[in-house]
């Protein structure tokens, strides 16, 4: 009766050795290290730049701990592990005199970060601590101001360049078309060219409002954004400007960083585990951009190319082999205009290809210049911290209509990759400024952890000896099946790297008083079996199972709370809410199965059972 099959045993017994071996790595702590990662996008960080760095510091006699190599999304990045914090200063400033020769313009972001101290074995299993956010491990907290300002300025210089393909497209004459301030102002000589230009551009930009007007001799037509085209823009900016710090903070190595727009142009960063301040604001503040511009292959560019000069009307870059290029000064197409880039391959040569994809006013235009410019080269040229490379410069070879563009030449199918990232990446699409920052320092994360964990163990401490008192063996059975729910929270935590916060531990210590309570419902049951006059045995089994009902609507109703402040929540309640509800699961598992187990195997072969330490079993007065 009261005899489990031997799958259920060895099901419990498999659920106790994972919950150990996934807890474990949370009680090693964490060790000094130093993150190697890409300061340019065109820079790349691979098992190659490990072992590059690892012979730089046995050359100095410093040695690490441990070295490991990661992609974060399609960045790489190599972490150096070190036994002290000296270690991992001196290691600091070694690799990074040594693999940025010229300290004003980096290739490679050198910063101080935190890791794992678990034993290697226990990494090769994938087991990993739960991570910590920033009220338990410390780190820095930022809000970022979105100059709204200057998104709409880039949005209207782009207009300007929009409304005079269009006015050309439509072979109607205008003096001149420019941004004047928050709006583009286009200059006619009459009346009816001003009209003629209002209809075309309405068809051609219909986000637009038009005005006309007079200034002077000269007939202007003035256009401005919509209010719901406004939204759209400064919408648009704070996605991309997220998506972007996404991208450059892969670079500091930071575990689960908080990323999240606060109002209307504000965006919040909060990096748990950061040491390097100064690092972090210098990463989150690089601009970066992308342009496309006409290569000048001509004798007389050739020329200047090879004595050293730069003609009027051109400009001067390098290419990622250092290879010197003039490029016209006029931007075809930016960033902007670019929706996505992802590597292929040719369909007829099997060559590796980038293929762009360009938005409708980018396809326009691309129509137009590569119809004027078959057999001249391309330029695609990104821009970080000021700095311009040339990407690729590939030669067009016809007109390219619909916006779907493949770039293609002598490059391998990780150039081509590596090519597509680049493309990808984008630039912040509206300057940011900082307007808040605050530190936690690591010893107030650790106090904050200590505190939580000793009112945890207090609770614990103080459940267990009422349930013993209460309930004699049942009672012990209840604190182990108490400990074993506590272990699987903190495995299934650590197995989906969720984030632990201050609200996450309050949620543990819920569930302790949550589980127990099952465990109440379950004992009181076979306590109303035995009054009722039945065997122990009979007593225990219809105890658990009579119980199992009461127990899934309790825990069922607490779950769909869990589940609402998990889908509406954002931050500390989302944090609270990922805890409840894993500790809803993990308690009514530990509770009926795993108590039940216990039960089993202490009672359950003792066939002539007379009485079970259950406590004091109140049987009713007889009249």
């Amino acid at each position: 009766m009261n005899r489990y099959p031997l799958w259920k045993y060895l099901t419990v017994l498999a659920a106790l050795i994972i919950g150990l071996l996934y807890t474990l790595p949370n009680f090693y702590g964490e060790s000094p290290a130093v993150q190697i990662a890409g300061a340019k996008t065109s820079t790349k960080v691979d098992a190659g730049t490990m072992t590059r760095a690892e012979q730089i510091l046995a050359q100095a006699g410093i040695q690490s701990t441990g070295s490991s190599f990661e992609m974060n999304g399609p960045v790489g990045a190599v972490r150096l592990r070190f036994d002290s914090t000296d270690t991992q200063l001196k290691a600091k400033d070694l690799i990074e005199k040594t693999l940025n020769p010229d300290p004003k313009d980096p290739d490679y972001t050198v910063a101080l970060n935190l890791m794992p101290a678990s034993p290697n074995w226990l990494s090769a299993l994938g087991a990993h601590p739960m991570y910590l956010g920033l009220d338990l491990r410390g780190g820095v907290h930022f809000l970022l101001q979105v100059d709204m300002q200057g998104a709409l300025t880039s949005r209207y210089d782009s207009m300007a360049g929009e409304a005079r393909t269009a006015l050309r497209d439509a072979r109607l004459k205008f003096e001149d078309v420019e941004r004047n301030q928050l709006s583009v102002r286009a200059t006619f000589a009459t009346a009816e060219d001003r009209d003629a230009a209002a209809d075309a551009l309405r068809r051609a930009m219909p986000e637009i409002t038009l005005t006309s007007g007079r200034a002077g001799d000269a007939f202007i037509l003035d256009g401005v954004l919509s209010a719901s085209a406004v939204t759209q823009v400064q919408n648009n900016a704070l996605k991309q400007n997220i998506t972007t710090l996404h991208n450059r903070i892969n670079e500091l190595g930071v575990a689960e960083p908080v990323i999240q727009q606060q109002g209307g142009d504000r965006i919040v960063v909060q990096l748990p585990g950061v040491q390097d301040v100064a690092k972090a604001k210098e990463i989150l503040g690089r601009t970066a951009t992308l342009e496309i511009h006409m290569v000048d292959d001509s004798p007389t560019a050739s020329a200047a190319l090879a004595s050293g000069t730069v003609p009027f009307g051109l400009i001067r870059y390098n290419d990622r082999d250092g290879r010197p290029i003039l490029l016209r000064r006029q931007v075809i197409l930016t960033g902007e205009n670019l929706q996505d880039a992802q590597p292929g391959r040719d369909q007829q040569t099997q060559q590796p290809t980038v293929n762009l994809t360009l938005d409708s006013k980018g396809a326009r235009i691309f129509r137009d210049v590569t119809r004027d410019n078959i057999g001249k080269r391309m330029a695609i040229v990104l821009f970080e911290n000021g700095k311009g490379e040339v990407v690729t410069a590939p030669v067009i070879r016809s007109e390219i209509p619909g916006g779907q563009v493949q770039i293609s030449g002598s490059m391998t199918a990780q150039e081509a990759a590596d090519t597509s990232l680049l493309l990808r990446a984008g630039s912040l699409a509206a300057p940011m400024h900082i307007i808040e920052e605050r530190t936690i320092g690591p010893s107030l994360g650790a106090a904050n952890i200590q505190q939580g964990f000793d009112s945890t163990l207090y609770g614990f401490a103080a459940i267990a000896v009422f349930i013993i008192m209460y309930y004699h063996l049942f009672g012990v059975f209840s604190t182990l099946g108490l400990s074993f729910n506590v272990l699987l929270l903190l495995a299934v935590l650590s197995m989906l790297q969720a984030t632990l916060t201050l609200p996450g531990i309050a949620a543990i210590a819920l569930t302790l008083g949550m589980a127990i309570d099952a465990n109440v419902l379950i004992n009181e049951r076979i306590r109303e079996e035995l009054r009722a006059g039945l065997p122990p045995q009979q007593a225990i089994h219809l105890g658990f199972d009579r119980a199992w009902a009461t127990i899934l609507d309790s825990n069922l109703t607490s779950l769909i709370v869990g589940v609402a402040l998990l889908t509406f929540g954002t931050g500390p309640v989302r944090g609270f809410a990922v805890v409840h509800c894993i500790g809803i699961l993990t308690s009514m598992f530990s509770s009926v199965v795993g108590v039940r187990a216990l039960a089993n195997l202490w009672y359950g072969r003792q066939r002539k059972l007379k009485s079970i330490s259950i406590g004091q079993v109140w049987k009713p007065k007889q009249d």
